[in-house]
């Protein structure tokens, strides 16, 4: 089940990542590239970082879906774009997920507690920073405006407390998660934004 979930999680980021490169005029091979690094970069740096064999190079599925979703964003990239708010909601899930997820696993190969939140919040935005410099972008998480990051750093919180209670396994992830997710919608829906600098305007 955990497996599917991060599947599904991939799927989406690849489909913004997809997209920003047809909104970038690139070809399939750049959509592919941005899909790629959108779903399966903050993992792999995770796991480079834990000194681990990266998930993505251990299952064929975590290189064909965001092959997949390419495909799909290449052939039908308007009806994508049309519900897209239907994928920022199963974004706002796999921010979630992974945030959770990556500072479960940093916890369970020894990092303390704010490193590991830490790394929870790389598994969750890594990804989306890298697509951001790939497209010329100024990556998100330097602004902060829309509150992606701030959920899944409370999130990724959360979830290193729990553990550190000795709250384990899937209901403590699934809480986590939860939060992050909450967070991130309500965002959405009231239009949330982390402050700027005193006396800098809109």
């Amino acid at each position: 089940m955990s497996q599917l979930l991060d599947l599904v999680g991939i799927f989406v980021f690849a489909l913004s990542g997809a997209l920003m490169g047809v909104r970038k005029r690139l070809d399939v091979v750049g959509m592919m590239v941005l899909a790629g690094m959108t779903s399966l970069g903050g993992g792999v740096v995770r796991d480079l970082i834990l000194n681990v064999r990266p998930a993505a190079f251990q299952s064929v599925g975590y290189v064909l879906v965001p092959v997949a979703a390419t495909v799909i964003v290449f052939f039908w990239h308007p009806h994508v774009a049309r519900v897209m708010p239907a994928i920022l909601v199963l974004d706002a899930a796999g921010l979630g997920l992974f945030c959770a997820v990556g500072t479960e696993k940093a916890l369970e190969y020894g990092l303390s507690p704010l490193h590991a939140a830490l790394l929870g919040v790389v598994t969750a935005v890594g990804g989306g920073m890298l697509r951001d410099v790939l497209a010329g972008e100024i990556p998100t998480l330097l602004y902060d405006r829309q509150l992606y990051a701030v959920p899944a750093m409370l999130g990724s919180g959360a979830m290193a407390v729990v553990y550190s209670y000795g709250l384990h396994g899937w209901p403590a992830t699934l809480s986590a998660a939860v939060l992050a997710f909450g967070l991130r919608i309500a965002a959405m829906r009231f239009k949330w934004r982390a402050p700027l600098a005193r006396g800098v305007g809109e």
